[in-house]
């Protein structure tokens, strides 16, 4: 059965951002969000993606402070986007970007494809297909920052606290840990007034987040 969720957004402030948004950052999305919104006939790019969810022997989730757009001054999983003209696999993709961001060496054996979430018109800029992969190793250093950010380790209830993407909060995050081991697909449609409307489309059961 479909779940239609209607999610009224709330921005959340935080005391984790050591690193500034830029001048005119937020107002300049906004207008680039109401430029879409109000164009007819704008077609948006479709993005690929991995996302990277990574623990410690503590169970402590790895988290990146992005440096860069999108997503500036925000904690997430790291990831990166596919290289959709050579043909790159999303598992593929994962093992490349978890070299490049962690120094972390994996084949797709090492990972658990966890969720995959697509979300329609994100901040008015692009439609974006996203594969959540679990990295099942656990990793026992903290990575060194590289130009897309910097990264910490956080246990679970301190997420409520940090700044970090609003689809994130009201969804990803909620769906990852009810569905940790096991596998979910959700559709996030973006509207224009600031309102996400979520569609859960498949759900199988977690041993793993029902032991927890």
């Amino acid at each position: 059965m479909i779940l239609t969720l209607r999610i009224a957004l709330a921005n959340a402030s935080s005391s984790w951002v050591p690193v500034p948004a830029r001048p005119g950052a937020g107002r300049a999305r906004l207008a680039r969000s109401f430029a879409f919104w109000s164009t007819p006939g704008v077609a948006l790019p479709h993005i690929i993606s991995t996302l990277l969810y990574c623990f410690d022997e503590r169970d402590d989730v790895l988290l990146m402070q992005r440096l860069q757009e999108p997503n500036l001054g925000l904690w997430s999983p790291c990831g990166g986007k596919l290289k959709t003209a050579d043909g790159e696999s999303p598992h593929a993709c994962a093992c490349r970007e978890a070299a490049e961001e962690l120094g972390l060496r994996l084949e797709p054996l090492d990972l658990h494809l966890t969720g995959l979430v697509s979300e329609h018109g994100y901040a008015g800029q692009a439609h974006w297909l996203m594969f959540l992969f679990e990295v099942k190793r656990k990793l026992a250093t903290l990575p060194p920052p590289n130009r897309e950010g910097r990264f910490q380790f956080f246990p679970r209830v301190a997420l409520d606290t940090l700044p970090m993407p609003q689809t994130d909060r009201e969804q990803l995050w909620p769906l990852f840990w009810r569905h940790r081991g096991g596998f979910f697909a959700a559709h996030c449609h973006c509207h224009a007034d600031g309102r996400n409307e979520w569609t859960l489309e498949e759900a199988a059961a977690s041993p793993i987040a029902n032991s927890r």
